[in-house]
């Protein structure tokens, strides 16, 4: 056996890091940390411009009066393929991390945004064609991929003892671009301009995050090339299961990020206006909270706050439809923003699952310390994409949801019923995989682990 490796990262030039191994507490302490962070903070910079281009049409839409012949349905289609675009791109992103390094991603990545700013500020009147506003819309989806190549990039970053609190503050500080984007928004609207001069406010600061990344963040040598970890992540039934969990955290926060504006239009009457005012506070208060969940994930388990964490969306689903039905908006909007904040928090708890679910089997198949860790780090940050990719559809669904409730029944009411048995679901599979335990005693519970990693899921 080697001696941990303690020495100083060493960089090879246009920053990149030869020598990266945070679990080694003395490397971290000397090192490892400040690099983590500063890569941090400009990672989440970059993941938060991309997620407001990637909601920018939620925003738009609100701009978009009855001068511009498009139907709600039209809309809801509308931020439903935006939101298509976002969750497919997850994809290649995440491969794009291992063949260009993340810096050099991070750079390509924000760069790309300038095309569907650009093109937005190019069509945005009346009397264009919504085939002409759908083919734009469709190109903002590149924005949602920042994410995924943000949190693969920023998982090899930090030991697995912190991952919970980077990735959820990662995460948590990109999808404060969905709120920001609709502060934004509103101080336009009330201040009577145009949806151009919100583009014109965005299409700098995306140049300005290019630069910043070409010029604080790094490469790790090690992530670079192994495109063949996505491959093995894809194999794995738990990137599914939790790709499947995952619909139900930040697919429901992106989802209802889209469409809370128009549903509190179409249903309830309110003008753009009246709907910015209130639109951006369950986004920002979901955003705030991920870290929190990372924590709490952390501290007790991703397995135990995800699973409580359905239950409770699961009630305050009810009083959503409660509220629907009685026509009542002032509970319907604290209990929407109360799901909101609570997919902002599960949405921290099942991404620290991930690293110790794949820590976990690589213990199972008895590695040990840095072989462990290195296990655990390769196949934790290709499946992150993946499964960042398989929760961004369920926007997509909840988007398709609403236009086909608001078709059939003039309210959002069907949709919203649909979503509680969807939670009731996910409470079930998490239970079943990760938190059920069969009748045995301590001693056999500890021998079966050996064989049956599923026993000691609990603690991821």
């Amino acid at each position: 056996m080697t001696a941990p490796n303690t020495a100083p990262a060493q960089s090879r030039g246009g920053r990149w890091i030869d020598e990266w191994d945070p679990e080694d507490e003395t490397f971290w302490k000397e090192t490892g940390e400040k690099v983590a962070r500063r890569n941090l903070f400009f990672s989440v910079l970059s993941e938060h411009i991309g997620f407001s281009i990637w909601t920018l049409w939620s925003v738009l839409v609100l701009f978009m009066g009855p001068e511009y012949g498009l139907t709600p349905a039209d809309k809801f289609m509308l931020t439903s393929m935006v939101t298509l675009v976002g969750a497919v791109v997850r994809v290649p992103y995440t491969f794009a991390v291992a063949v260009f390094g993340g810096r050099n991603w991070t750079i390509v990545s924000a760069s790309l945004l300038l095309i569907p700013s650009v093109a937005a500020f190019t069509v945005m009147e009346p009397g264009t064609s919504f085939s002409t506003f759908l083919l734009v819309g469709l190109l903002a989806g590149i924005g949602g991929g920042n994410f995924a190549s943000s949190m693969t990039n920023i998982n090899a970053f930090f030991p697995l003892r912190k991952k919970g609190w980077a990735l959820g503050l990662n995460a948590g500080g990109g999808n404060i671009g969905v709120p920001v984007i609709q502060l934004i928004a509103l101080a336009i609207i009330g201040a009577s301009g145009g949806p151009r001069v919100l583009l014109g406010i965005y299409i700098p600061l995306i140049v300005v995050a290019a630069v910043l990344a070409a010029v604080y963040m790094d490469n790790i040598s090690s992530v670079k090339n192994d495109t063949g970890a996505a491959k093995d992540a894809a194999r794995d039934g738990h990137t599914w299961i939790m790709a499947f969990l995952y619909i139900g955290t930040f697919g429901s926060f992106i989802g209802y990020s889209f469409a809370f504006g128009q549903v509190l239009q179409n249903q309830f009457g309110r003008t753009p206006l009246e709907a910015a005012y209130v639109t951006f506070i369950g986004p920002l208060l979901g955003s705030l909270i991920r870290p929190v969940g990372g924590w709490l994930a952390d501290r007790y388990g991703g397995s135990r706050i995800t699973l409580w964490n359905f239950v409770a969306m699961a009630a305050a689903t009810s009083v959503i439809v409660a509220a629907s039905m009685r026509k009542s908006l002032p509970l319907f909007t604290v209990a929407f923003i109360a799901l909101f904040v609570l997919s902002g928090l599960g949405n921290g708890s099942t991404y620290k699952m991930i690293p110790g679910i794949f820590q976990h089997k690589a213990l199972a198949k008895g590695l040990t310390g840095e072989a462990a860790a290195v296990y655990g780090r390769r196949l934790s940050g290709a499946s992150m994409g993946l499964i960042g990719a398989v929760g961004a559809l369920g926007g997509v669904a909840i988007n398709l949801a609403f236009r086909q409730s608001f078709l059939s029944y003039g309210s959002g009411t069907g949709a919203f019923v649909s979503f509680l048995a969807f939670y009731g679901v996910c409470f079930a599979v998490t239970w079943a995989v990760y938190l059920r335990r069969p009748a045995a005693s301590a001693s056999s519970t500890t021998a079966a682990s050996e064989t049956n990693p599923q026993l000691s899921y609990a603690e991821v």
